[in-house]
Parts: structure tokens; C-alpha cells; sequence
């Protein structure tokens, strides 16, 4: 009988030494430990079966493991579910028409058309004119307004300087909502500084006309490095830029008014108020236009009696007209809101004829 203790089987040293485990990189560690075990496997037990299933087992992470994601294995689709399940894009749910609609500000998608489109487009689509005119209504302010400016002339230039401050203001506040920048504060507030700085320098020099010049080009100046020093799109920048200008031009030209002789502005602010009306009065566009003319014209010669211009008056009124209606048109354009035409629609023509009424009055006087 043997007659030592048993113990665990260990590998032969013929040296006799003890068996040490291998030294490997901390990641390759338990890695021997397995391929130690496989080889403990194949020593101390006769079943093949059972040596190979300790020898092939992989079970350790090595270094590269450490510092990537394991990536899963894609599942082979059953063959008959691919062939008979069709492939389809992921659907999102559905939301209700009620919530599309106040989110997006427009209505469900319809069979019957697209009805996203804007009410120009639209108009474009079927043949119509995406063109709205301001009514009667911006019509009569217009002419009222003008009529403030004729009587006010006919008091004194101080007078005068009431109705044209609102002119000015609604002039700049006008364009930039024609071109849909609303609110845009610091550049109508630009542009109405400048119609004020307009006014007082003609005032401060007599009514000179230079002092019109000399303000919108000291405003184009501040304009431009304002926009410069904006942090926005130079798309943006460069839209901003042209409405500021653009704005500040008209309302520092309106200022014209209080240049030109007070008998002028008399009678081409009437002509002008009449001029307006006639082209609201529901008619063709052409034949709206020809009769506008002809009522600024016979409007002229009825003011120009009243005034020292004469007959005269009815090529300033006429002048004047053929001016406020390129305004009335600029502001009728692609379907402007009614915001528009109550700003630039009753602004606008008064604005556009203060140069006629100025060169025509000084031309006829």
C-alpha cells in the first residue's frame, strides 16, 4: 500500500522545483490560467471528450478587448418570415389633426391638394393675380392725412410739421413690415431718426433741400455699420442693410413736403388724397388708373385756384398722382397682410410724392 497522503496531481519537474504559472500581460493572465487548466486537462483525464472541453474554451479578455465595445452578432432572419414578410419603412405614430394644426399653423394634409401652399402661390396656380390692393378703407386715411398736410401747409410750416412726423413714422414702420420684418424696433427706430434729423436740419437751414442730402447719406453711413457690426447671417445682415436704407430714404424724403412751397404742397396733397381714392373705386386696373390721373388733374386745377399756381396745378397734380400710385402699387404687392396696408398702403403714396411735389412746384412756381 502506498503510504503517503493523497494529494492533487501535479505536472513532473525532473529538476524539483516547484510548478510556478506562466507570467503574462494582465489582460493575457487568466488566459494561461485556462490554456494551464487545458493542459491539467489533458494529463489528468483520459476522456478525450472531457480534455477538449477544457482545452477549447476561450473565456479570457486580452488587451485589445479592454479598449472596444463588444459589437453583437447580427441574428439571421428566419428565411421564411423574409420571404414572406414584406419590408416596410418604420412608421411614426400618428398625431391628431387638432395638434398638427396648431403646431405647424397649418392644416392636415388633404386628398384633394396641397394645402400648404400660400395663398400667392395658390393664386399664381390658378391663374389669378397674387396681387391685393389696399381698399377703401387705407384709402380714406390716406386721404385724410393728405388733407391734414394740404391744410396744414396753408397755416404755417410748424403746422405743417404735425401731420408730416406721422407720415414719417408710419412710413418707416411700413416698410419693414411690407418686407416681413416685424418686429424690427431698431430699425424703424433708425429710420424715424433719421426723417426727425431730416426735418430739423431743413428747418435749422431754411428749408433747404441739401439738408435732405446730407442726412440720408449720413444715415446710409450709420445703417451700414450698424449691420456690420450685427453677429447675424451676411444673408440676414445684407437684407437688414437694404430694408434700413430703404426705409430711412422714404421716411427722410417725405420730408420733401417741408421743403417744397407751401402752395404746392396744397394742391399735390389733394391731389394726391383724390388720386387714391379713384384708384380704390372698384374698376379694371387700367381704367382705375386713367380716371386716378384725370381726378388728380382736375383736383390740381380746383386747388390751384384756391393757391397761386393757377391752372398750373394740374400738371403738379397729376405729377404727384402718377408718384402716389407707384407707392399704392409697391404696397399691394404678393399678398400683403392687412398690417401692410395700413402702414405702407396709406403711407406710402403721400411718401412717394414728396419729390414731385417738391421739383413740379419749384419748376411751376
Amino acid at each position: 500500500m502506498n503510504d503517503q497522503p493523497n494529494r492533487p496531481h501535479q505536472p513532473y519537474d525532473p529538476y524539483g522545483q516547484q510548478p510556478q504559472a506562466p507570467q503574462a500581460w494582465p489582460g493575457q493572465q487568466y488566459q494561461g490560467h485556462q490554456g494551464h487548466q487545458g493542459h491539467q486537462g489533458h494529463q489528468g483525464y483520459e476522456d478525450p471528450q472531457a480534455a477538449q472541453q477544457y482545452t477549447q474554451q476561450w473565456q479570457g479578455q486580452t488587451w485589445e478587448t479592454q479598449n472596444h465595445q463588444a459589437v453583437p452578432s447580427a441574428q439571421a432572419p428566419d428565411p421564411e418570415t423574409a420571404i414572406l414578410t414584406p419590408q416596410s419603412p418604420p412608421q411614426r405614430p400618428a398625431a391628431p389633426a387638432g395638434a398638427e394644426t396648431s403646431a405647424s399653423g397649418y392644416g392636415p394634409a388633404t386628398v384633394g391638394g396641397n394645402t400648404r401652399v400660400t395663398d400667392a402661390q395658390r393664386a399664381r396656380a390658378e391663374g389669378r393675380s397674387p396681387i391685393i390692393e389696399p381698399g377703401m378703407q387705407p384709402a380714406a386715411l390716406t386721404a385724410l392725412l393728405g388733407l391734414l398736410l394740404a391744410g396744414a401747409a396753408a397755416v404755417g410750416t410748424y403746422a405743417l410739421l404735425v401731420p408730416l412726423v406721422v407720415l414719417q413714422a408710419v412710413t418707416a414702420a411700413g416698410w419693414f413690415r411690407l418686407n416681413g420684418m416685424w418686429p424690427a424696433r431698431q430699425g424703424i427706430a433708425l429710420g424715424f431718426a433719421g426723417a426727425l434729423a431730416a426735418d430739423a436740419a431743413l428747418l435749422a437751414s431754411g428749408r433747404s433741400p441739401a439738408a435732405i442730402l446730407g442726412t440720408l447719406g449720413v444715415w446710409v453711413l450709420l445703417a451700414l455699420v450698424l449691420q456690420l457690426r450685427s453677429h447675424a447671417d451676411p444673408d440676414e445682415r445684407m437684407y437688414g442693410l437694404m430694408a434700413t436704407v430703404a426705409a430711412s430714404a422714404l421716411a427722410i424724403v417725405a420730408g420733401g413736403y417741408l421743403a417744397a412751397a407751401a402752395d404746392a404742397v396744397t394742391v399735390g396733397a389733394v391731389a394726391v388724397a383724390v388720386a387714391v381714392l379713384a384708384r380704390a373705386l372698384p374698376l379694371p386696373t387700367p381704367a382705375s388708373v386713367v380716371v386716378s390721373l384725370l381726378a388728380a388733374g382736375a383736383a390740381g386745377i380746383a386747388a390751384g385756384q384756391v393757391t397761386d399756381l393757377g391752372t398750373s396745378g394740374a400738371l403738379l397734380g397729376a405729377g404727384a398722382a402718377a408718384c402716389a400710385l407707384i407707392g399704392h402699387r409697391v404696397a399691394s404687392y404678393d399678398y400683403p397682410s392687412r398690417f401692410v396696408h395700413f402702414t405702407a398702403g396709406v403711407a406710402l403714396p403721400l411718401a412717394a410724392a414728396a419729390p414731385a411735389v417738391y421739383v413740379l412746384g419749384r419748376a411751376l412756381a
